[in-house]
């Protein structure tokens, strides 16, 4: 029996000093963020009905989760779990290019770990954790959560051992995304992605 799980990221944040949010609190979806939820919610209507759906606490990951949960129907408060979390970060808190500054440059040493943050091993270990657990065979699921976590939980199932950014080709995962995991029995059989449409993208300019 096939079983699905949807990884799901928070739509767009509002952030207009351009600051490096990782885990810090206080950071909601924009205007924006809410029309990508909705989209995203509305896509989630169009497949299998969801037997749970769980979020990061994050203000951001929650927000776009309880926008999905009014679309589908899915009750409400959505549960959290911490597993869920965006990455740790050294560079949390700071402009987005504080990294750019060459007293910082000692804590980007290894990338391999990485050195500034949360190891990619320990992100896959957490993320694997909560799939594991809440995957149900036959069913389907949506863990809704943050670019990066996903992206690498995605790669430990089809590149294991790799380090993720060395394996990044193909690797989609746009503001409220849906990347969904398909399992046969504990066999991963693969994914399939889709993302909002072109009319909630951030303009480019």
């Amino acid at each position: 029996m096939e079983s699905l799980v949807h990884l799901i990221r928070h739509g767009k944040v509002y952030n207009p000093d351009n600051i490096r949010y990782g885990r810090a609190p206080g950071f909601h979806l924009s205007d924006l963020g809410r029309a990508q939820a909705k989209a995203a919610g509305q896509f989630m209507k169009t497949q299998a009905p969801l037997v749970a759906l769980i979020s990061s606490p994050l203000e951001r990951a929650a927000e776009t989760a309880a926008i999905i949960a009014g679309e589908i129907g899915f009750a409400t408060p959505v549960p959290t779990d911490e597993r869920l979390l965006e990455s740790l970060n050294r560079f949390d808190g700071l402009h987005r290019y504080a990294v750019l500054q060459p007293w910082r440059w000692p804590k980007l040493w290894n990338p391999f770990a990485p050195s500034w943050g949360e190891s990619f091993k320990q992100i896959a270990a957490r993320m694997r954790s909560v799939i594991e657990e809440r995957r149900v065979a036959g069913a389907a699921i949506a863990l809704v959560s943050h670019q990066a976590p996903i992206w690498i939980a995605r790669q430990s199932y089809e590149a294991p051992g790799r380090v993720p950014w060395l394996a990044r080709r193909g690797v989609r995962c746009t503001q409220a995304s849906v990347t969904t995991l398909r399992f046969e029995g504990d066999r991963y059989l693969g994914h399939t992605y889709w993302a909002p449409p072109d009319d909630v993208q951030p303009s480019v300019t």
